[in-house]
């Protein structure tokens, strides 16, 4: 091959190595897909454990007033309150609904109810010795929080999985209160009073805070304090008004229900 065939050649082939290097298929990464954002907005149904307590007080007073010839009536009354430290582990379910905003904000609504053991007790007993006459008296007393339930908003802000809120709403629960008291001689029993039992549907408020995490698609974990207090109600009251003596006496007992609680669980978002 001389020289002016070689070089021919040589050009031909350069110029066939951009149509070619054209025709060749390039590498291409694959398009990364989006990573989707986590949501609270939906319902949501769960069960939970906790422990809680704090004290029952019991507010009390008493009057009478006796009419008294050519002088002033003689009144006599008294007023005070004795409290009994209480506690005990409960636990229930909860439902809701929340919706997150673009945000972040998250508002929801829940409603929980709790089977309770959540109680306070006081047993004594006092011994007097009068001349060689030996009495004793023994009382007891104490009330339990046999079940309880809050309708509840939630307020807060979600980093993701995590959820910060704050809680209030109203509260109610079966508050049992039970108590006796009876003096014995040496003959037996002298004097008992009826026992006084009381139980019903107290109703009140609730407010707290909690914290949420997302530890699957569906499934969350849940920790929350709440505070709740069911008001007061009554456990006895009398009134004698004795007009033709001119005597008049009133006495009242009532019981208010205040509790902490701390509780976690588990809820399944739909």
């Amino acid at each position: 091959m001389n020289r002016t065939t070689l070089g021919a050649a040589l050009i031909f082939a350069a110029a066939a190595m951009p149509a070619a290097a054209a025709d060749m298929a390039y590498p291409v990464k694959a398009p990364i897909a989006p990573v989707p954002v986590f949501s609270w907005t939906g319902f949501y149904i769960g069960a939970n454990v906790g422990f809680g307590g704090d004290k029952f007080d019991y507010p009390f007073s008493a009057t009478q007033r006796q009419l008294q010839a050519e002088t002033d009536p003689l009144v006599a009354s008294t007023a005070g309150k004795f409290s009994l430290t209480s506690s005990g582990f409960f636990g229930g379910g909860q439902i809701g609904y929340n919706y997150q905003f673009a945000n972040g904000g998250v508002f929801g609504i829940e409603t929980d109810i709790q089977w309770s053991g959540i109680k306070g007790r006081f047993d004594g007993s006092q011994t007097a010795n009068n001349n060689g006459i030996v009495t004793s008296g023994t009382f007891n007393t104490g009330s339990e929080v046999e079940w309880f339930g809050t309708v509840r908003g939630r307020l807060g802000y979600a980093w993701d999985r995590l959820f910060l809120y704050g809680t209030g709403g109203g509260a109610y629960g079966k508050v049992n209160t039970q108590g006796s008291f009876a003096i014995t001689g040496p003959n037996g029993v002298i004097g008992q009073a009826a026992p006084v039992t009381n139980s019903g549907t107290q109703w009140g408020w609730t407010a707290g805070a909690g914290l949420e995490y997302a530890i699957a698609p569906q499934w969350s974990f849940k920790t929350e304090y709440l505070y709740v207090d069911l008001g007061r109600t009554n456990l006895s009251s009398t009134t004698v008004n004795d007009v033709a003596n001119g005597f008049f006496a009133t006495s009242s007992m009532d019981v208010e229900t205040r509790f902490h609680t701390m509780k976690a669980g588990l809820n399944y978002r739909f």
